[in-house]
């Protein structure tokens, strides 16, 4: 399963980055990464954390497809579904840790994250102000909850969440800025890279966490 996700995700990335006549590669991979992350997931052990990573894969998911319709509808619907889906990782990251039990996290990623805006918000549409900002939100409440949860818990599945929240607001990140301010230096392969980092990233974590659960 781990080298079928490895195979599906560069066969994305090079879709993406050549585009052309190998974008079908980036239409039909990218989404099957992401399915195949979330049948990792299936496969571990029942557990409410899991429940609820599983609810936040099938909105990447929806949000994936969604990304590769024409503007706008496609960019609108999937910016919507991801930040449902990081709505879902971050009922699962307060599974088993208070909200925001660790501060700094919250504070310094909002910093980052409005200087962020401040630097792109020029290139914002007037109609995508509000949903960007919004999209925001949830994805810095998403990160920190997960690095706040991987320093209070200190566990192997804390950690791995951590890494995983951290590398999607890096893709995320990056993927502003190459639609919002400038293009970005082989942004496919940055975005889609820690995209799916993340996603395996929080994969593990509940596979950890879902033997933990059993025992």
């Amino acid at each position: 399963m781990n080298w079928a996700i490895l195979a599906s995700a560069l066969l994305a990335i090079t879709g993406s980055a050549l585009g052309g006549e190998a974008i079908w590669l980036h239409y039909i991979f990218k989404p099957l990464t992401t399915m195949l992350v979330w049948a990792l997931v299936w496969r571990a052990g029942a557990s409410p954390y899991r429940k609820a990573i599983l609810a936040a894969l099938l909105l990447s998911l929806c949000g994936d497809v969604f990304l590769m319709l024409p503007m706008p509808f496609g960019f609108e619907a999937g910016l919507a579904s991801f930040l449902i889906a990081h709505l879902f990782f971050l009922r699962a990251f307060t599974r088993d840790a208070p909200l925001f039990g660790r501060r700094l996290p919250l504070i310094l990623l909002l910093a980052l994250s409005l200087a962020n805006l401040l630097v792109l918000w020029p290139g914002v549409g007037a109609g995508l102000q509000i949903p960007v900002v919004a999209y925001m939100l949830c994805l810095v409440a998403m990160t920190a909850q997960a690095v706040s949860r991987g320093l209070s818990l200190g566990t192997v599945d804390g950690k791995l969440a951590a890494a995983g929240g951290i590398a999607f607001l890096i893709s995320d990140t990056t993927l502003a800025y190459n639609k919002f301010h400038a293009p970005v230096p082989a942004s496919a392969l940055l975005v889609l890279g820690t995209y799916y980092a993340a996603l395996y990233l929080i994969a593990l974590s509940v596979r950890q966490k879902s033997a933990i659960y059993v025992q």
